[in-house]
């Protein structure tokens, strides 16, 4: 969305470990293999996860890169920083990470090696969504460019349809579209990917992934998992825990045992103590909800964002140069409220 364009330079908090030895040879796109799809899907309370996103944002006309890559780097480059990267998202606890793509990052040079950037990740037994994001100089809820978008997706489920870890998002955030408009280019899609088991494809809710009922009760996207937004500053006048209760179960309806809110973040380096009374912070109880609700339902959780430079949503800031990479916590309390939703506490 739009507004991620949260600035904020402070950092709080334990030093993650910093993960730099790195044994063995690494693995490129053409050695990896193909993973065996588990006889039982896991139910979206097991997707406990952060978002990995661009320090300018995802929405990029040029190719979208998580912040601590470079599209100037190898693909060995690439998978060493990532691993660094994707070990202290393990110290916090999580077991998923949301990626962005672009046709431009995908059909252009950098997939090359951003595809290391996944690899890291599924060879540290993380599940790992790919999601699209528009350019910024369109940004009107619609695919920028029909063929370019097709081209992507067939590239990226050529690549990894055999890796039961990499789940696939077709749009972030369609909210150019009607409810109808949406469910027409979803099904489209899975139709097309009919390769990929529906349990690995997360359809965003309608408009700015914002209310997955309508998603959830069109028949033909029966069995793929649905992905939730949903943000504190949408009511900065909102300061009751119940009421924010109320208003994420709304948007969820009878269709928690599909949804995973993959888009769910409020303010980690100002100082606020998630774990405190809610006094007048909307944001505090906004997270007090969320994880009370993610907990409550089973719901899957990717919390905005795991790292993103410069964001001050971001639950971590990233140390070092290099490939020797390393992640502080910008907040414990908001960490411990995720550790709680997660049922890590």
């Amino acid at each position: 969305m739009s507004h991620k364009t949260h600035r904020g330079t402070a950092c709080v908090g334990a030093l993650l470990a910093c993960v730099t030895a790195f044994g063995g040879a690494l693995a490129s796109p053409a050695a990896a293999s193909p993973a065996h799809r588990p006889a039982t899907p896991p139910p979206v309370s097991d997707f406990k996860g952060v978002n990995w996103a661009d320090p300018r944002d995802n929405y990029a006309d040029d190719a979208v890169v998580p912040s601590g890559l470079s599209t100037s780097d190898s693909y060995a480059t690439t998978y060493t920083k990532s691993k660094a990267i994707i070990g202290g998202f393990s110290e916090l606890g999580a077991n998923t990470v949301r990626l962005p793509v672009n046709p431009t990052s995908v059909n252009g040079p950098f997939w090359k090696s951003y595809r290391g950037a996944i690899d890291a990740a599924t060879a540290k037994g993380f599940k790992v969504i790919l999601g699209y994001w528009e350019a910024d100089n369109a940004k009107d809820g619609k695919i920028d460019d029909q063929a370019s978008w097709d081209r992507m997706w067939a590239r990226i489920t050529s690549a990894y349809a055999g890796n039961s870890k990499v789940y696939f998002e077709p749009m972030n955030e369609p909210f150019g579209y009607t409810a109808q408009e949406w469910t027409d280019i979803a099904a489209k899609w899975v139709s097309t990917h009919r390769f990929i088991p529906r349990d690995r494809i997360l359809i965003g809710g309608y408009k700015y992934s914002e209310d997955v009922k309508p998603v959830c009760a069109d028949p033909r996207l029966k069995g793929t998992r649905l992905a939730l937004h949903n943000y504190g500053f949408w009511h900065t006048d909102w300061t009751s825990v119940d009421q924010w209760k109320a208003d994420f179960k709304s948007r969820i309806g009878d269709c928690a045992s599909r949804t995973i809110l993959d888009e769910f973040g409020a303010s980690m380096t100002t100082g606020l103590d998630y774990n405190g009374p809610v006094g007048t912070s909307n944001e505090i109880a906004y997270i007090q909800a969320a994880t009370d609700t993610i907990r409550e339902l089973g719901l899957g959780s990717v919390y905005w964002p795991g790292l993103r430079n410069g964001d001050t949503y971001s639950l971590t800031t990233l140390q070092g140069t290099g490939t020797n990479l390393s992640l502080t916590v910008n907040n414990q309390s908001g960490l411990d409220r995720l550790h709680y939703a997660w049922k890590q506490q």
